[in-house]
C-alpha cells in the first residue's frame, strides 16, 4: 500500500509491522522513521549485506523479544532488490510489537521490492522525493515563528540556498540559529550570513589540526567562532582519530638523522602539499608514547560522547584543552 509522506502522521500506521520508506531526501526518511519508532527506546540497526552474508542468525534475531521489551523496531539500510526474498519469511513470522523498516534509495517501477509492497495492504510503501523551494520555505518559516523572531524574504532565500535542497542540512542550519538566538529576540542577515559561512572558514579538519599543533592562538580562534551541534562530535573525535594514527605511523617510520620534509613525501597515502606544514609541526609536537596514549583516549571519549549525549559536547572541548595543553 503507497502512503504519500506527507499523509504520514504520528501513530497513524501502529497495526502495521511492515513498512519500505525510498528515495533520495534523507532528512524526510528520518522524520518518517522517527514517527514510526516514536518513543521507542529499542532500536537495531542492519545494513543489507550484513543480513544477506549471515542470514540465518540475524533474522533469528529479528524475531526474538526479551519479556522487558514492549516493542522492537529494526531498521534495515541500503536495501534493494536482493531483500525481497526475504520479505515472504519475515510475513509469516509476525510477532506482536515487533517493526520492520526497510530503508532503501531509489528504487526504479520495475523493481521487485517496491512492487510487493505496493500492492500489498498490509505493507507500507512510502516514497520520498526530494523538496522543492516551497517545501522548504514552509519549513523555515515555520522555525522563525516558532522562535517569534523576525524574518525578510532575502534572510529565508539565503538561508534556503545555503541547504542544498537537503531539509536535513537546512535543519542543521536552523538550529545553529537558534542557539545563537537563545537570548536574542532578532537576528540580521550579516549575522545569519556569518554563523553559517563559519562552517566554511574553519572545518571540523582545521579545528584538529590546531589542536595537534598546538596552536592554541588559531584553536581559540575557531572554538570562539564555531557554535557545535550534536552531529559535529563524534565527526570530530573520528578525525581525531585518523590524523593521531598517522602521526603515529610517521613515528614509526622515522630514523636518526632522517629528514622529515622527506618522510612526510614518501608518506602513502600522501599527504597533499598544503598540509605537509601543519603534520610536520605536529610530529614535532608530540612523542610516540604520548601518541600512543592519545589514541587511547580517543577511543574512550568517543563512547563517553555516545553514552553521554547531553553532555557530550562538555566532553569534547575538555578532552580539546586538555590536548592541546599537553
Amino acid at each position: 500500500m503507497i502512503i504519500k509522506s506527507y499523509e504520514f502522521g504520528h501513530g497513524q500506521f501502529q497495526k502495521n509491522d511492515l513498512f519500505l520508506i525510498y528515495g533520495e531526501n534523507q532528512g524526510l526518511k528520518e522524520e518518517i522513521i522517527n514517527k514510526i519508532s516514536v518513543n521507542n527506546k529499542n532500536t537495531i540497526k542492519y545494513f543489507e549485506n550484513e543480513i544477506l552474508q549471515n542470514e540465518t542468525s540475524i533474522l533469528e534475531t529479528f524475531f526474538t523479544k526479551s519479556l522487558f521489551e514492549d516493542e522492537k523496531i529494526i531498521i534495515v539500510n541500503k536495501v534493494t532488490d536482493k531483500f525481497n526474498k526475504l520479505i515472504e519469511g519475515i510475513e509469516e513470522k509476525k510477532i506482536d510489537g515487533i517493526k520492520i523498516i526497510l530503508n532503501a534509495d531509489i528504487l526504479e517501477k520495475k523493481s521487485k521490492l517496491r512492487s510487493i509492497f505496493e500492492k500489498q495492504k498490509n505493507l507500507i510503501c512510502v516514497p520520498v522525493y526530494n523538496d522543492n523551494e516551497k517545501t522548504l520555505q514552509n519549513i523555515t518559516i515555520t522555525f522563525f515563528k516558532e522562535k517569534k523572531i523576525p524574518y525578510s524574504i532575502e534572510l529565508l532565500n539565503f538561508i534556503i540556498s545555503k541547504s542544498g535542497g537537503d531539509r536535513k542540512n537546512l535543519k542543521n542550519e536552523l538550529n545553529k540559529i537558534g542557539i545563537y538566538c537563545e537570548n536574542k529576540n532578532k537576528i540580521t542577515i550579516e549575522e545569519i550570513k556569518k554563523l553559517i559561512n563559519l562552517s566554511e572558514n574553519h572545518s571540523h579538519n582545521e579545528l584538529v589540526d590546531a589542536c595537534l599543533a598546538k596552536n592554541k592562538k588559531k584553536l581559540e580562534n575557531i572554538l570562539n567562532n564555531n557554535l557545535f551541534i550534536k552531529e559535529d562530535y563524534i565527526t570530530i573525535i573520528r578525525i581525531f582519530l585518523i590524523k593521531a594514527k598517522r602521526i603515529l605511523l610517521l613515528h614509526n617510520s622515522f630514523k636518526n638523522n632522517e629528514d622529515i620534509d622527506d618522510l612526510i613525501s614518501k608518506y602513502r597515502p600522501p599527504i597533499f602539499w598544503k598540509d605537509k606544514e601543519i603534520v610536520k609541526r605536529q610530529f614535532k609536537s608530540w612523542a610516540y608514547k604520548d601518541l600512543k596514549n592519545l589514541i587511547d583516549e580517543i577511543n574512550e571519549i568517543e563512547l563517553m560522547i555516545k553514552k553521554n549525549t547531553d553532555t557530550a559536547k562538555h566532553i569534547l572541548l575538555n578532552f580539546i584543552f586538555s590536548v592541546s595543553k599537553n
